[in-house]
């Protein structure tokens, strides 16, 4: 019989765990295009997506685990440019943004050095596309009430697991209980992983 329909010699469904909060790792990010542009905002090359709800925009964001025990895993999550409830979404967005360029391009936040500005701007969403950088990850609870990872912020050199996650060697808190997997999970469907604690000016 053909495999798709004698299904005895099929692989076991693999259980995937969350990756324990407060474990830093290097991640790769990409960004799925929503294709709303807005040169006046610097939103160009069709990376920036609208929410049909709230008229939210976002960057929709993957961040892959590129090292370590939970290699291959990954998340995803938003990064706010607008929203019509205030600036406070889009202030965290920046914040964010600006974290992973000095965690990616090795600047410490204190650094105000003219090499160290420029570094700080991009000339637009393209250059970030495919960027490596450490991110701290935490834990929290999609909209069914299952755990899920997010990340938390972007770790820059002057914070702790910084050294390690750029030199490749795992830093995780990885229980004793946890069987990292041997091949990579997929998703039930393909959704960004957003914080159910996301404020309400956030949604």
């Amino acid at each position: 019989m053909s495999l798709w329909n004698d299904f005895n010699n099929a692989d076991d469904q693999q259980s995937y765990d969350v990756i324990p909060k407060g474990t830093v790792a290097r991640v790769r990010m990409t960004i799925k295009p929503g294709g709303l542009d807005d040169p006046s905002q610097g939103w160009t090359g069709g990376f920036a997506t609208q929410s049909t709800m709230t008229g939210s925009v976002y960057l929709n964001c993957e961040f892959v685990v590129t090292e370590g025990p939970f290699a291959k895993r990954k998340i995803w999550s938003l990064i706010g440019l607008e929203s019509p409830k205030g600036p406070e979404w889009a202030n965290m967005g920046r914040s964010f943004i600006k974290g992973i360029l000095n965690s990616s391009r090795g600047l410490h936040p204190g650094d105000q050095s003219p090499k160290a500005q420029q570094m700080r701007r991009i000339s637009g969403f393209a250059d970030l596309e495919g960027v490596e950088f450490v991110a701290k990850i935490d834990v929290d609870k999609d909209q069914n009430g299952e755990l899920k990872n997010i990340i938390k912020s972007a770790v820059t050199p002057d914070q702790k697991g910084y050294a390690e996650a750029m030199s490749a060697a795992p830093v995780a808190p990885v229980p004793a209980s946890y069987t990292a997997p041997a091949t990579q999970a997929t998703p039930t469907q393909e959704q960004p992983a957003v914080p159910s604690a996301r404020p309400a000016w956030a949604q």
